[in-house]
């Protein structure tokens, strides 16, 4: 490297250690799996497991080809590029309720060239959603962190949109507005991929009749679910 390359780097991780602000948000550039991903303070920094998962992991459970595909709450867009080179000849949703969200997407996307398939709208949660649109796939790494976790939080997950982490008193509140929306926005035999972080014992408490497939990530199978549209709750 450069002196000067030697300096600003230098300078970067001073601020990192000295003000606890993410590395990505210092250099604007997360990556996820194989992807690199623009990303700065409108959004969280990109991290979920279901990008572990697409599209071996979950391929086995789909009972249906996935042609179109939504990612709930897509924040920078990363998991509707993954979906769309996952499943090349899908078509993609991604919504999000934050404009600022939205306006790191659109440059995501642009820079994957897939505006033609990821089509990106502003929505809180399906509320947005044309009645009739329906989806052979719909994922979602929603806000899930429970209120006592919030007050907890590390600087560095502070400097992140609070409201793109917050998730209620037990962290399921958009969980279940999720899954309400969800069976009526799927096809038959279509999916619903969801992660929730450290929230399994409490959905199968609020939900105890819902035959969840727990999908095996590298932390374990007790973060993400699968569920059939037959099966999710009416």
């Amino acid at each position: 490297m450069s002196a000067a390359e030697t300096r600003r780097i230098e300078k970067l991780a001073g601020r990192r250690i000295r003000d606890r602000i993410p590395a990505a948000y210092l250099t604007h550039e997360a990556w996820l799996g194989d992807f690199r991903f623009y990303v700065d303070r409108r959004v969280i920094v990109p991290r979920s497991f279901i990008a572990e998962l697409l599209p071996d992991g979950v391929a086995p459970f789909l009972q249906r080809p996935v042609r179109t595909a939504l990612d709930m709450c897509t924040g920078s867009g990363c998991l509707a590029v993954l979906l769309a080179h996952a499943f090349p000849g899908a078509r993609v949703d991604g919504i999000d309720l934050s404009a600022g969200a939205l306006a790191v997407a659109r440059r995501n996307v642009a820079a994957y060239r897939l505006a033609s398939r990821i089509r990106l709208a502003k929505s809180n949660l399906f509320d947005a959603v044309p009645a009739r649109r329906r989806y052979d796939l719909i994922v979602s790494n929603p806000p899930y962190v429970d209120a006592a976790s919030m007050r907890r939080l590390p600087d560095e997950y502070r400097s992140e949109p609070r409201v793109a982490l917050a998730g209620g008193t037990d962290g399921l509140v958009l969980v279940h507005r999720i899954l309400e929306g969800a069976r009526r926005h799927l096809n038959p035999r279509g999916a619903l991929v969801c992660e929730i972080g450290h929230n399994r014992k409490a959905l199968e408490r609020a939900c105890p009749r819902a035959p969840f497939t727990w999908l095996d990530t590298s932390a374990g199978d007790g973060y993400v679910f699968l569920l059939e549209r037959e099966q999710i709750p009416a």
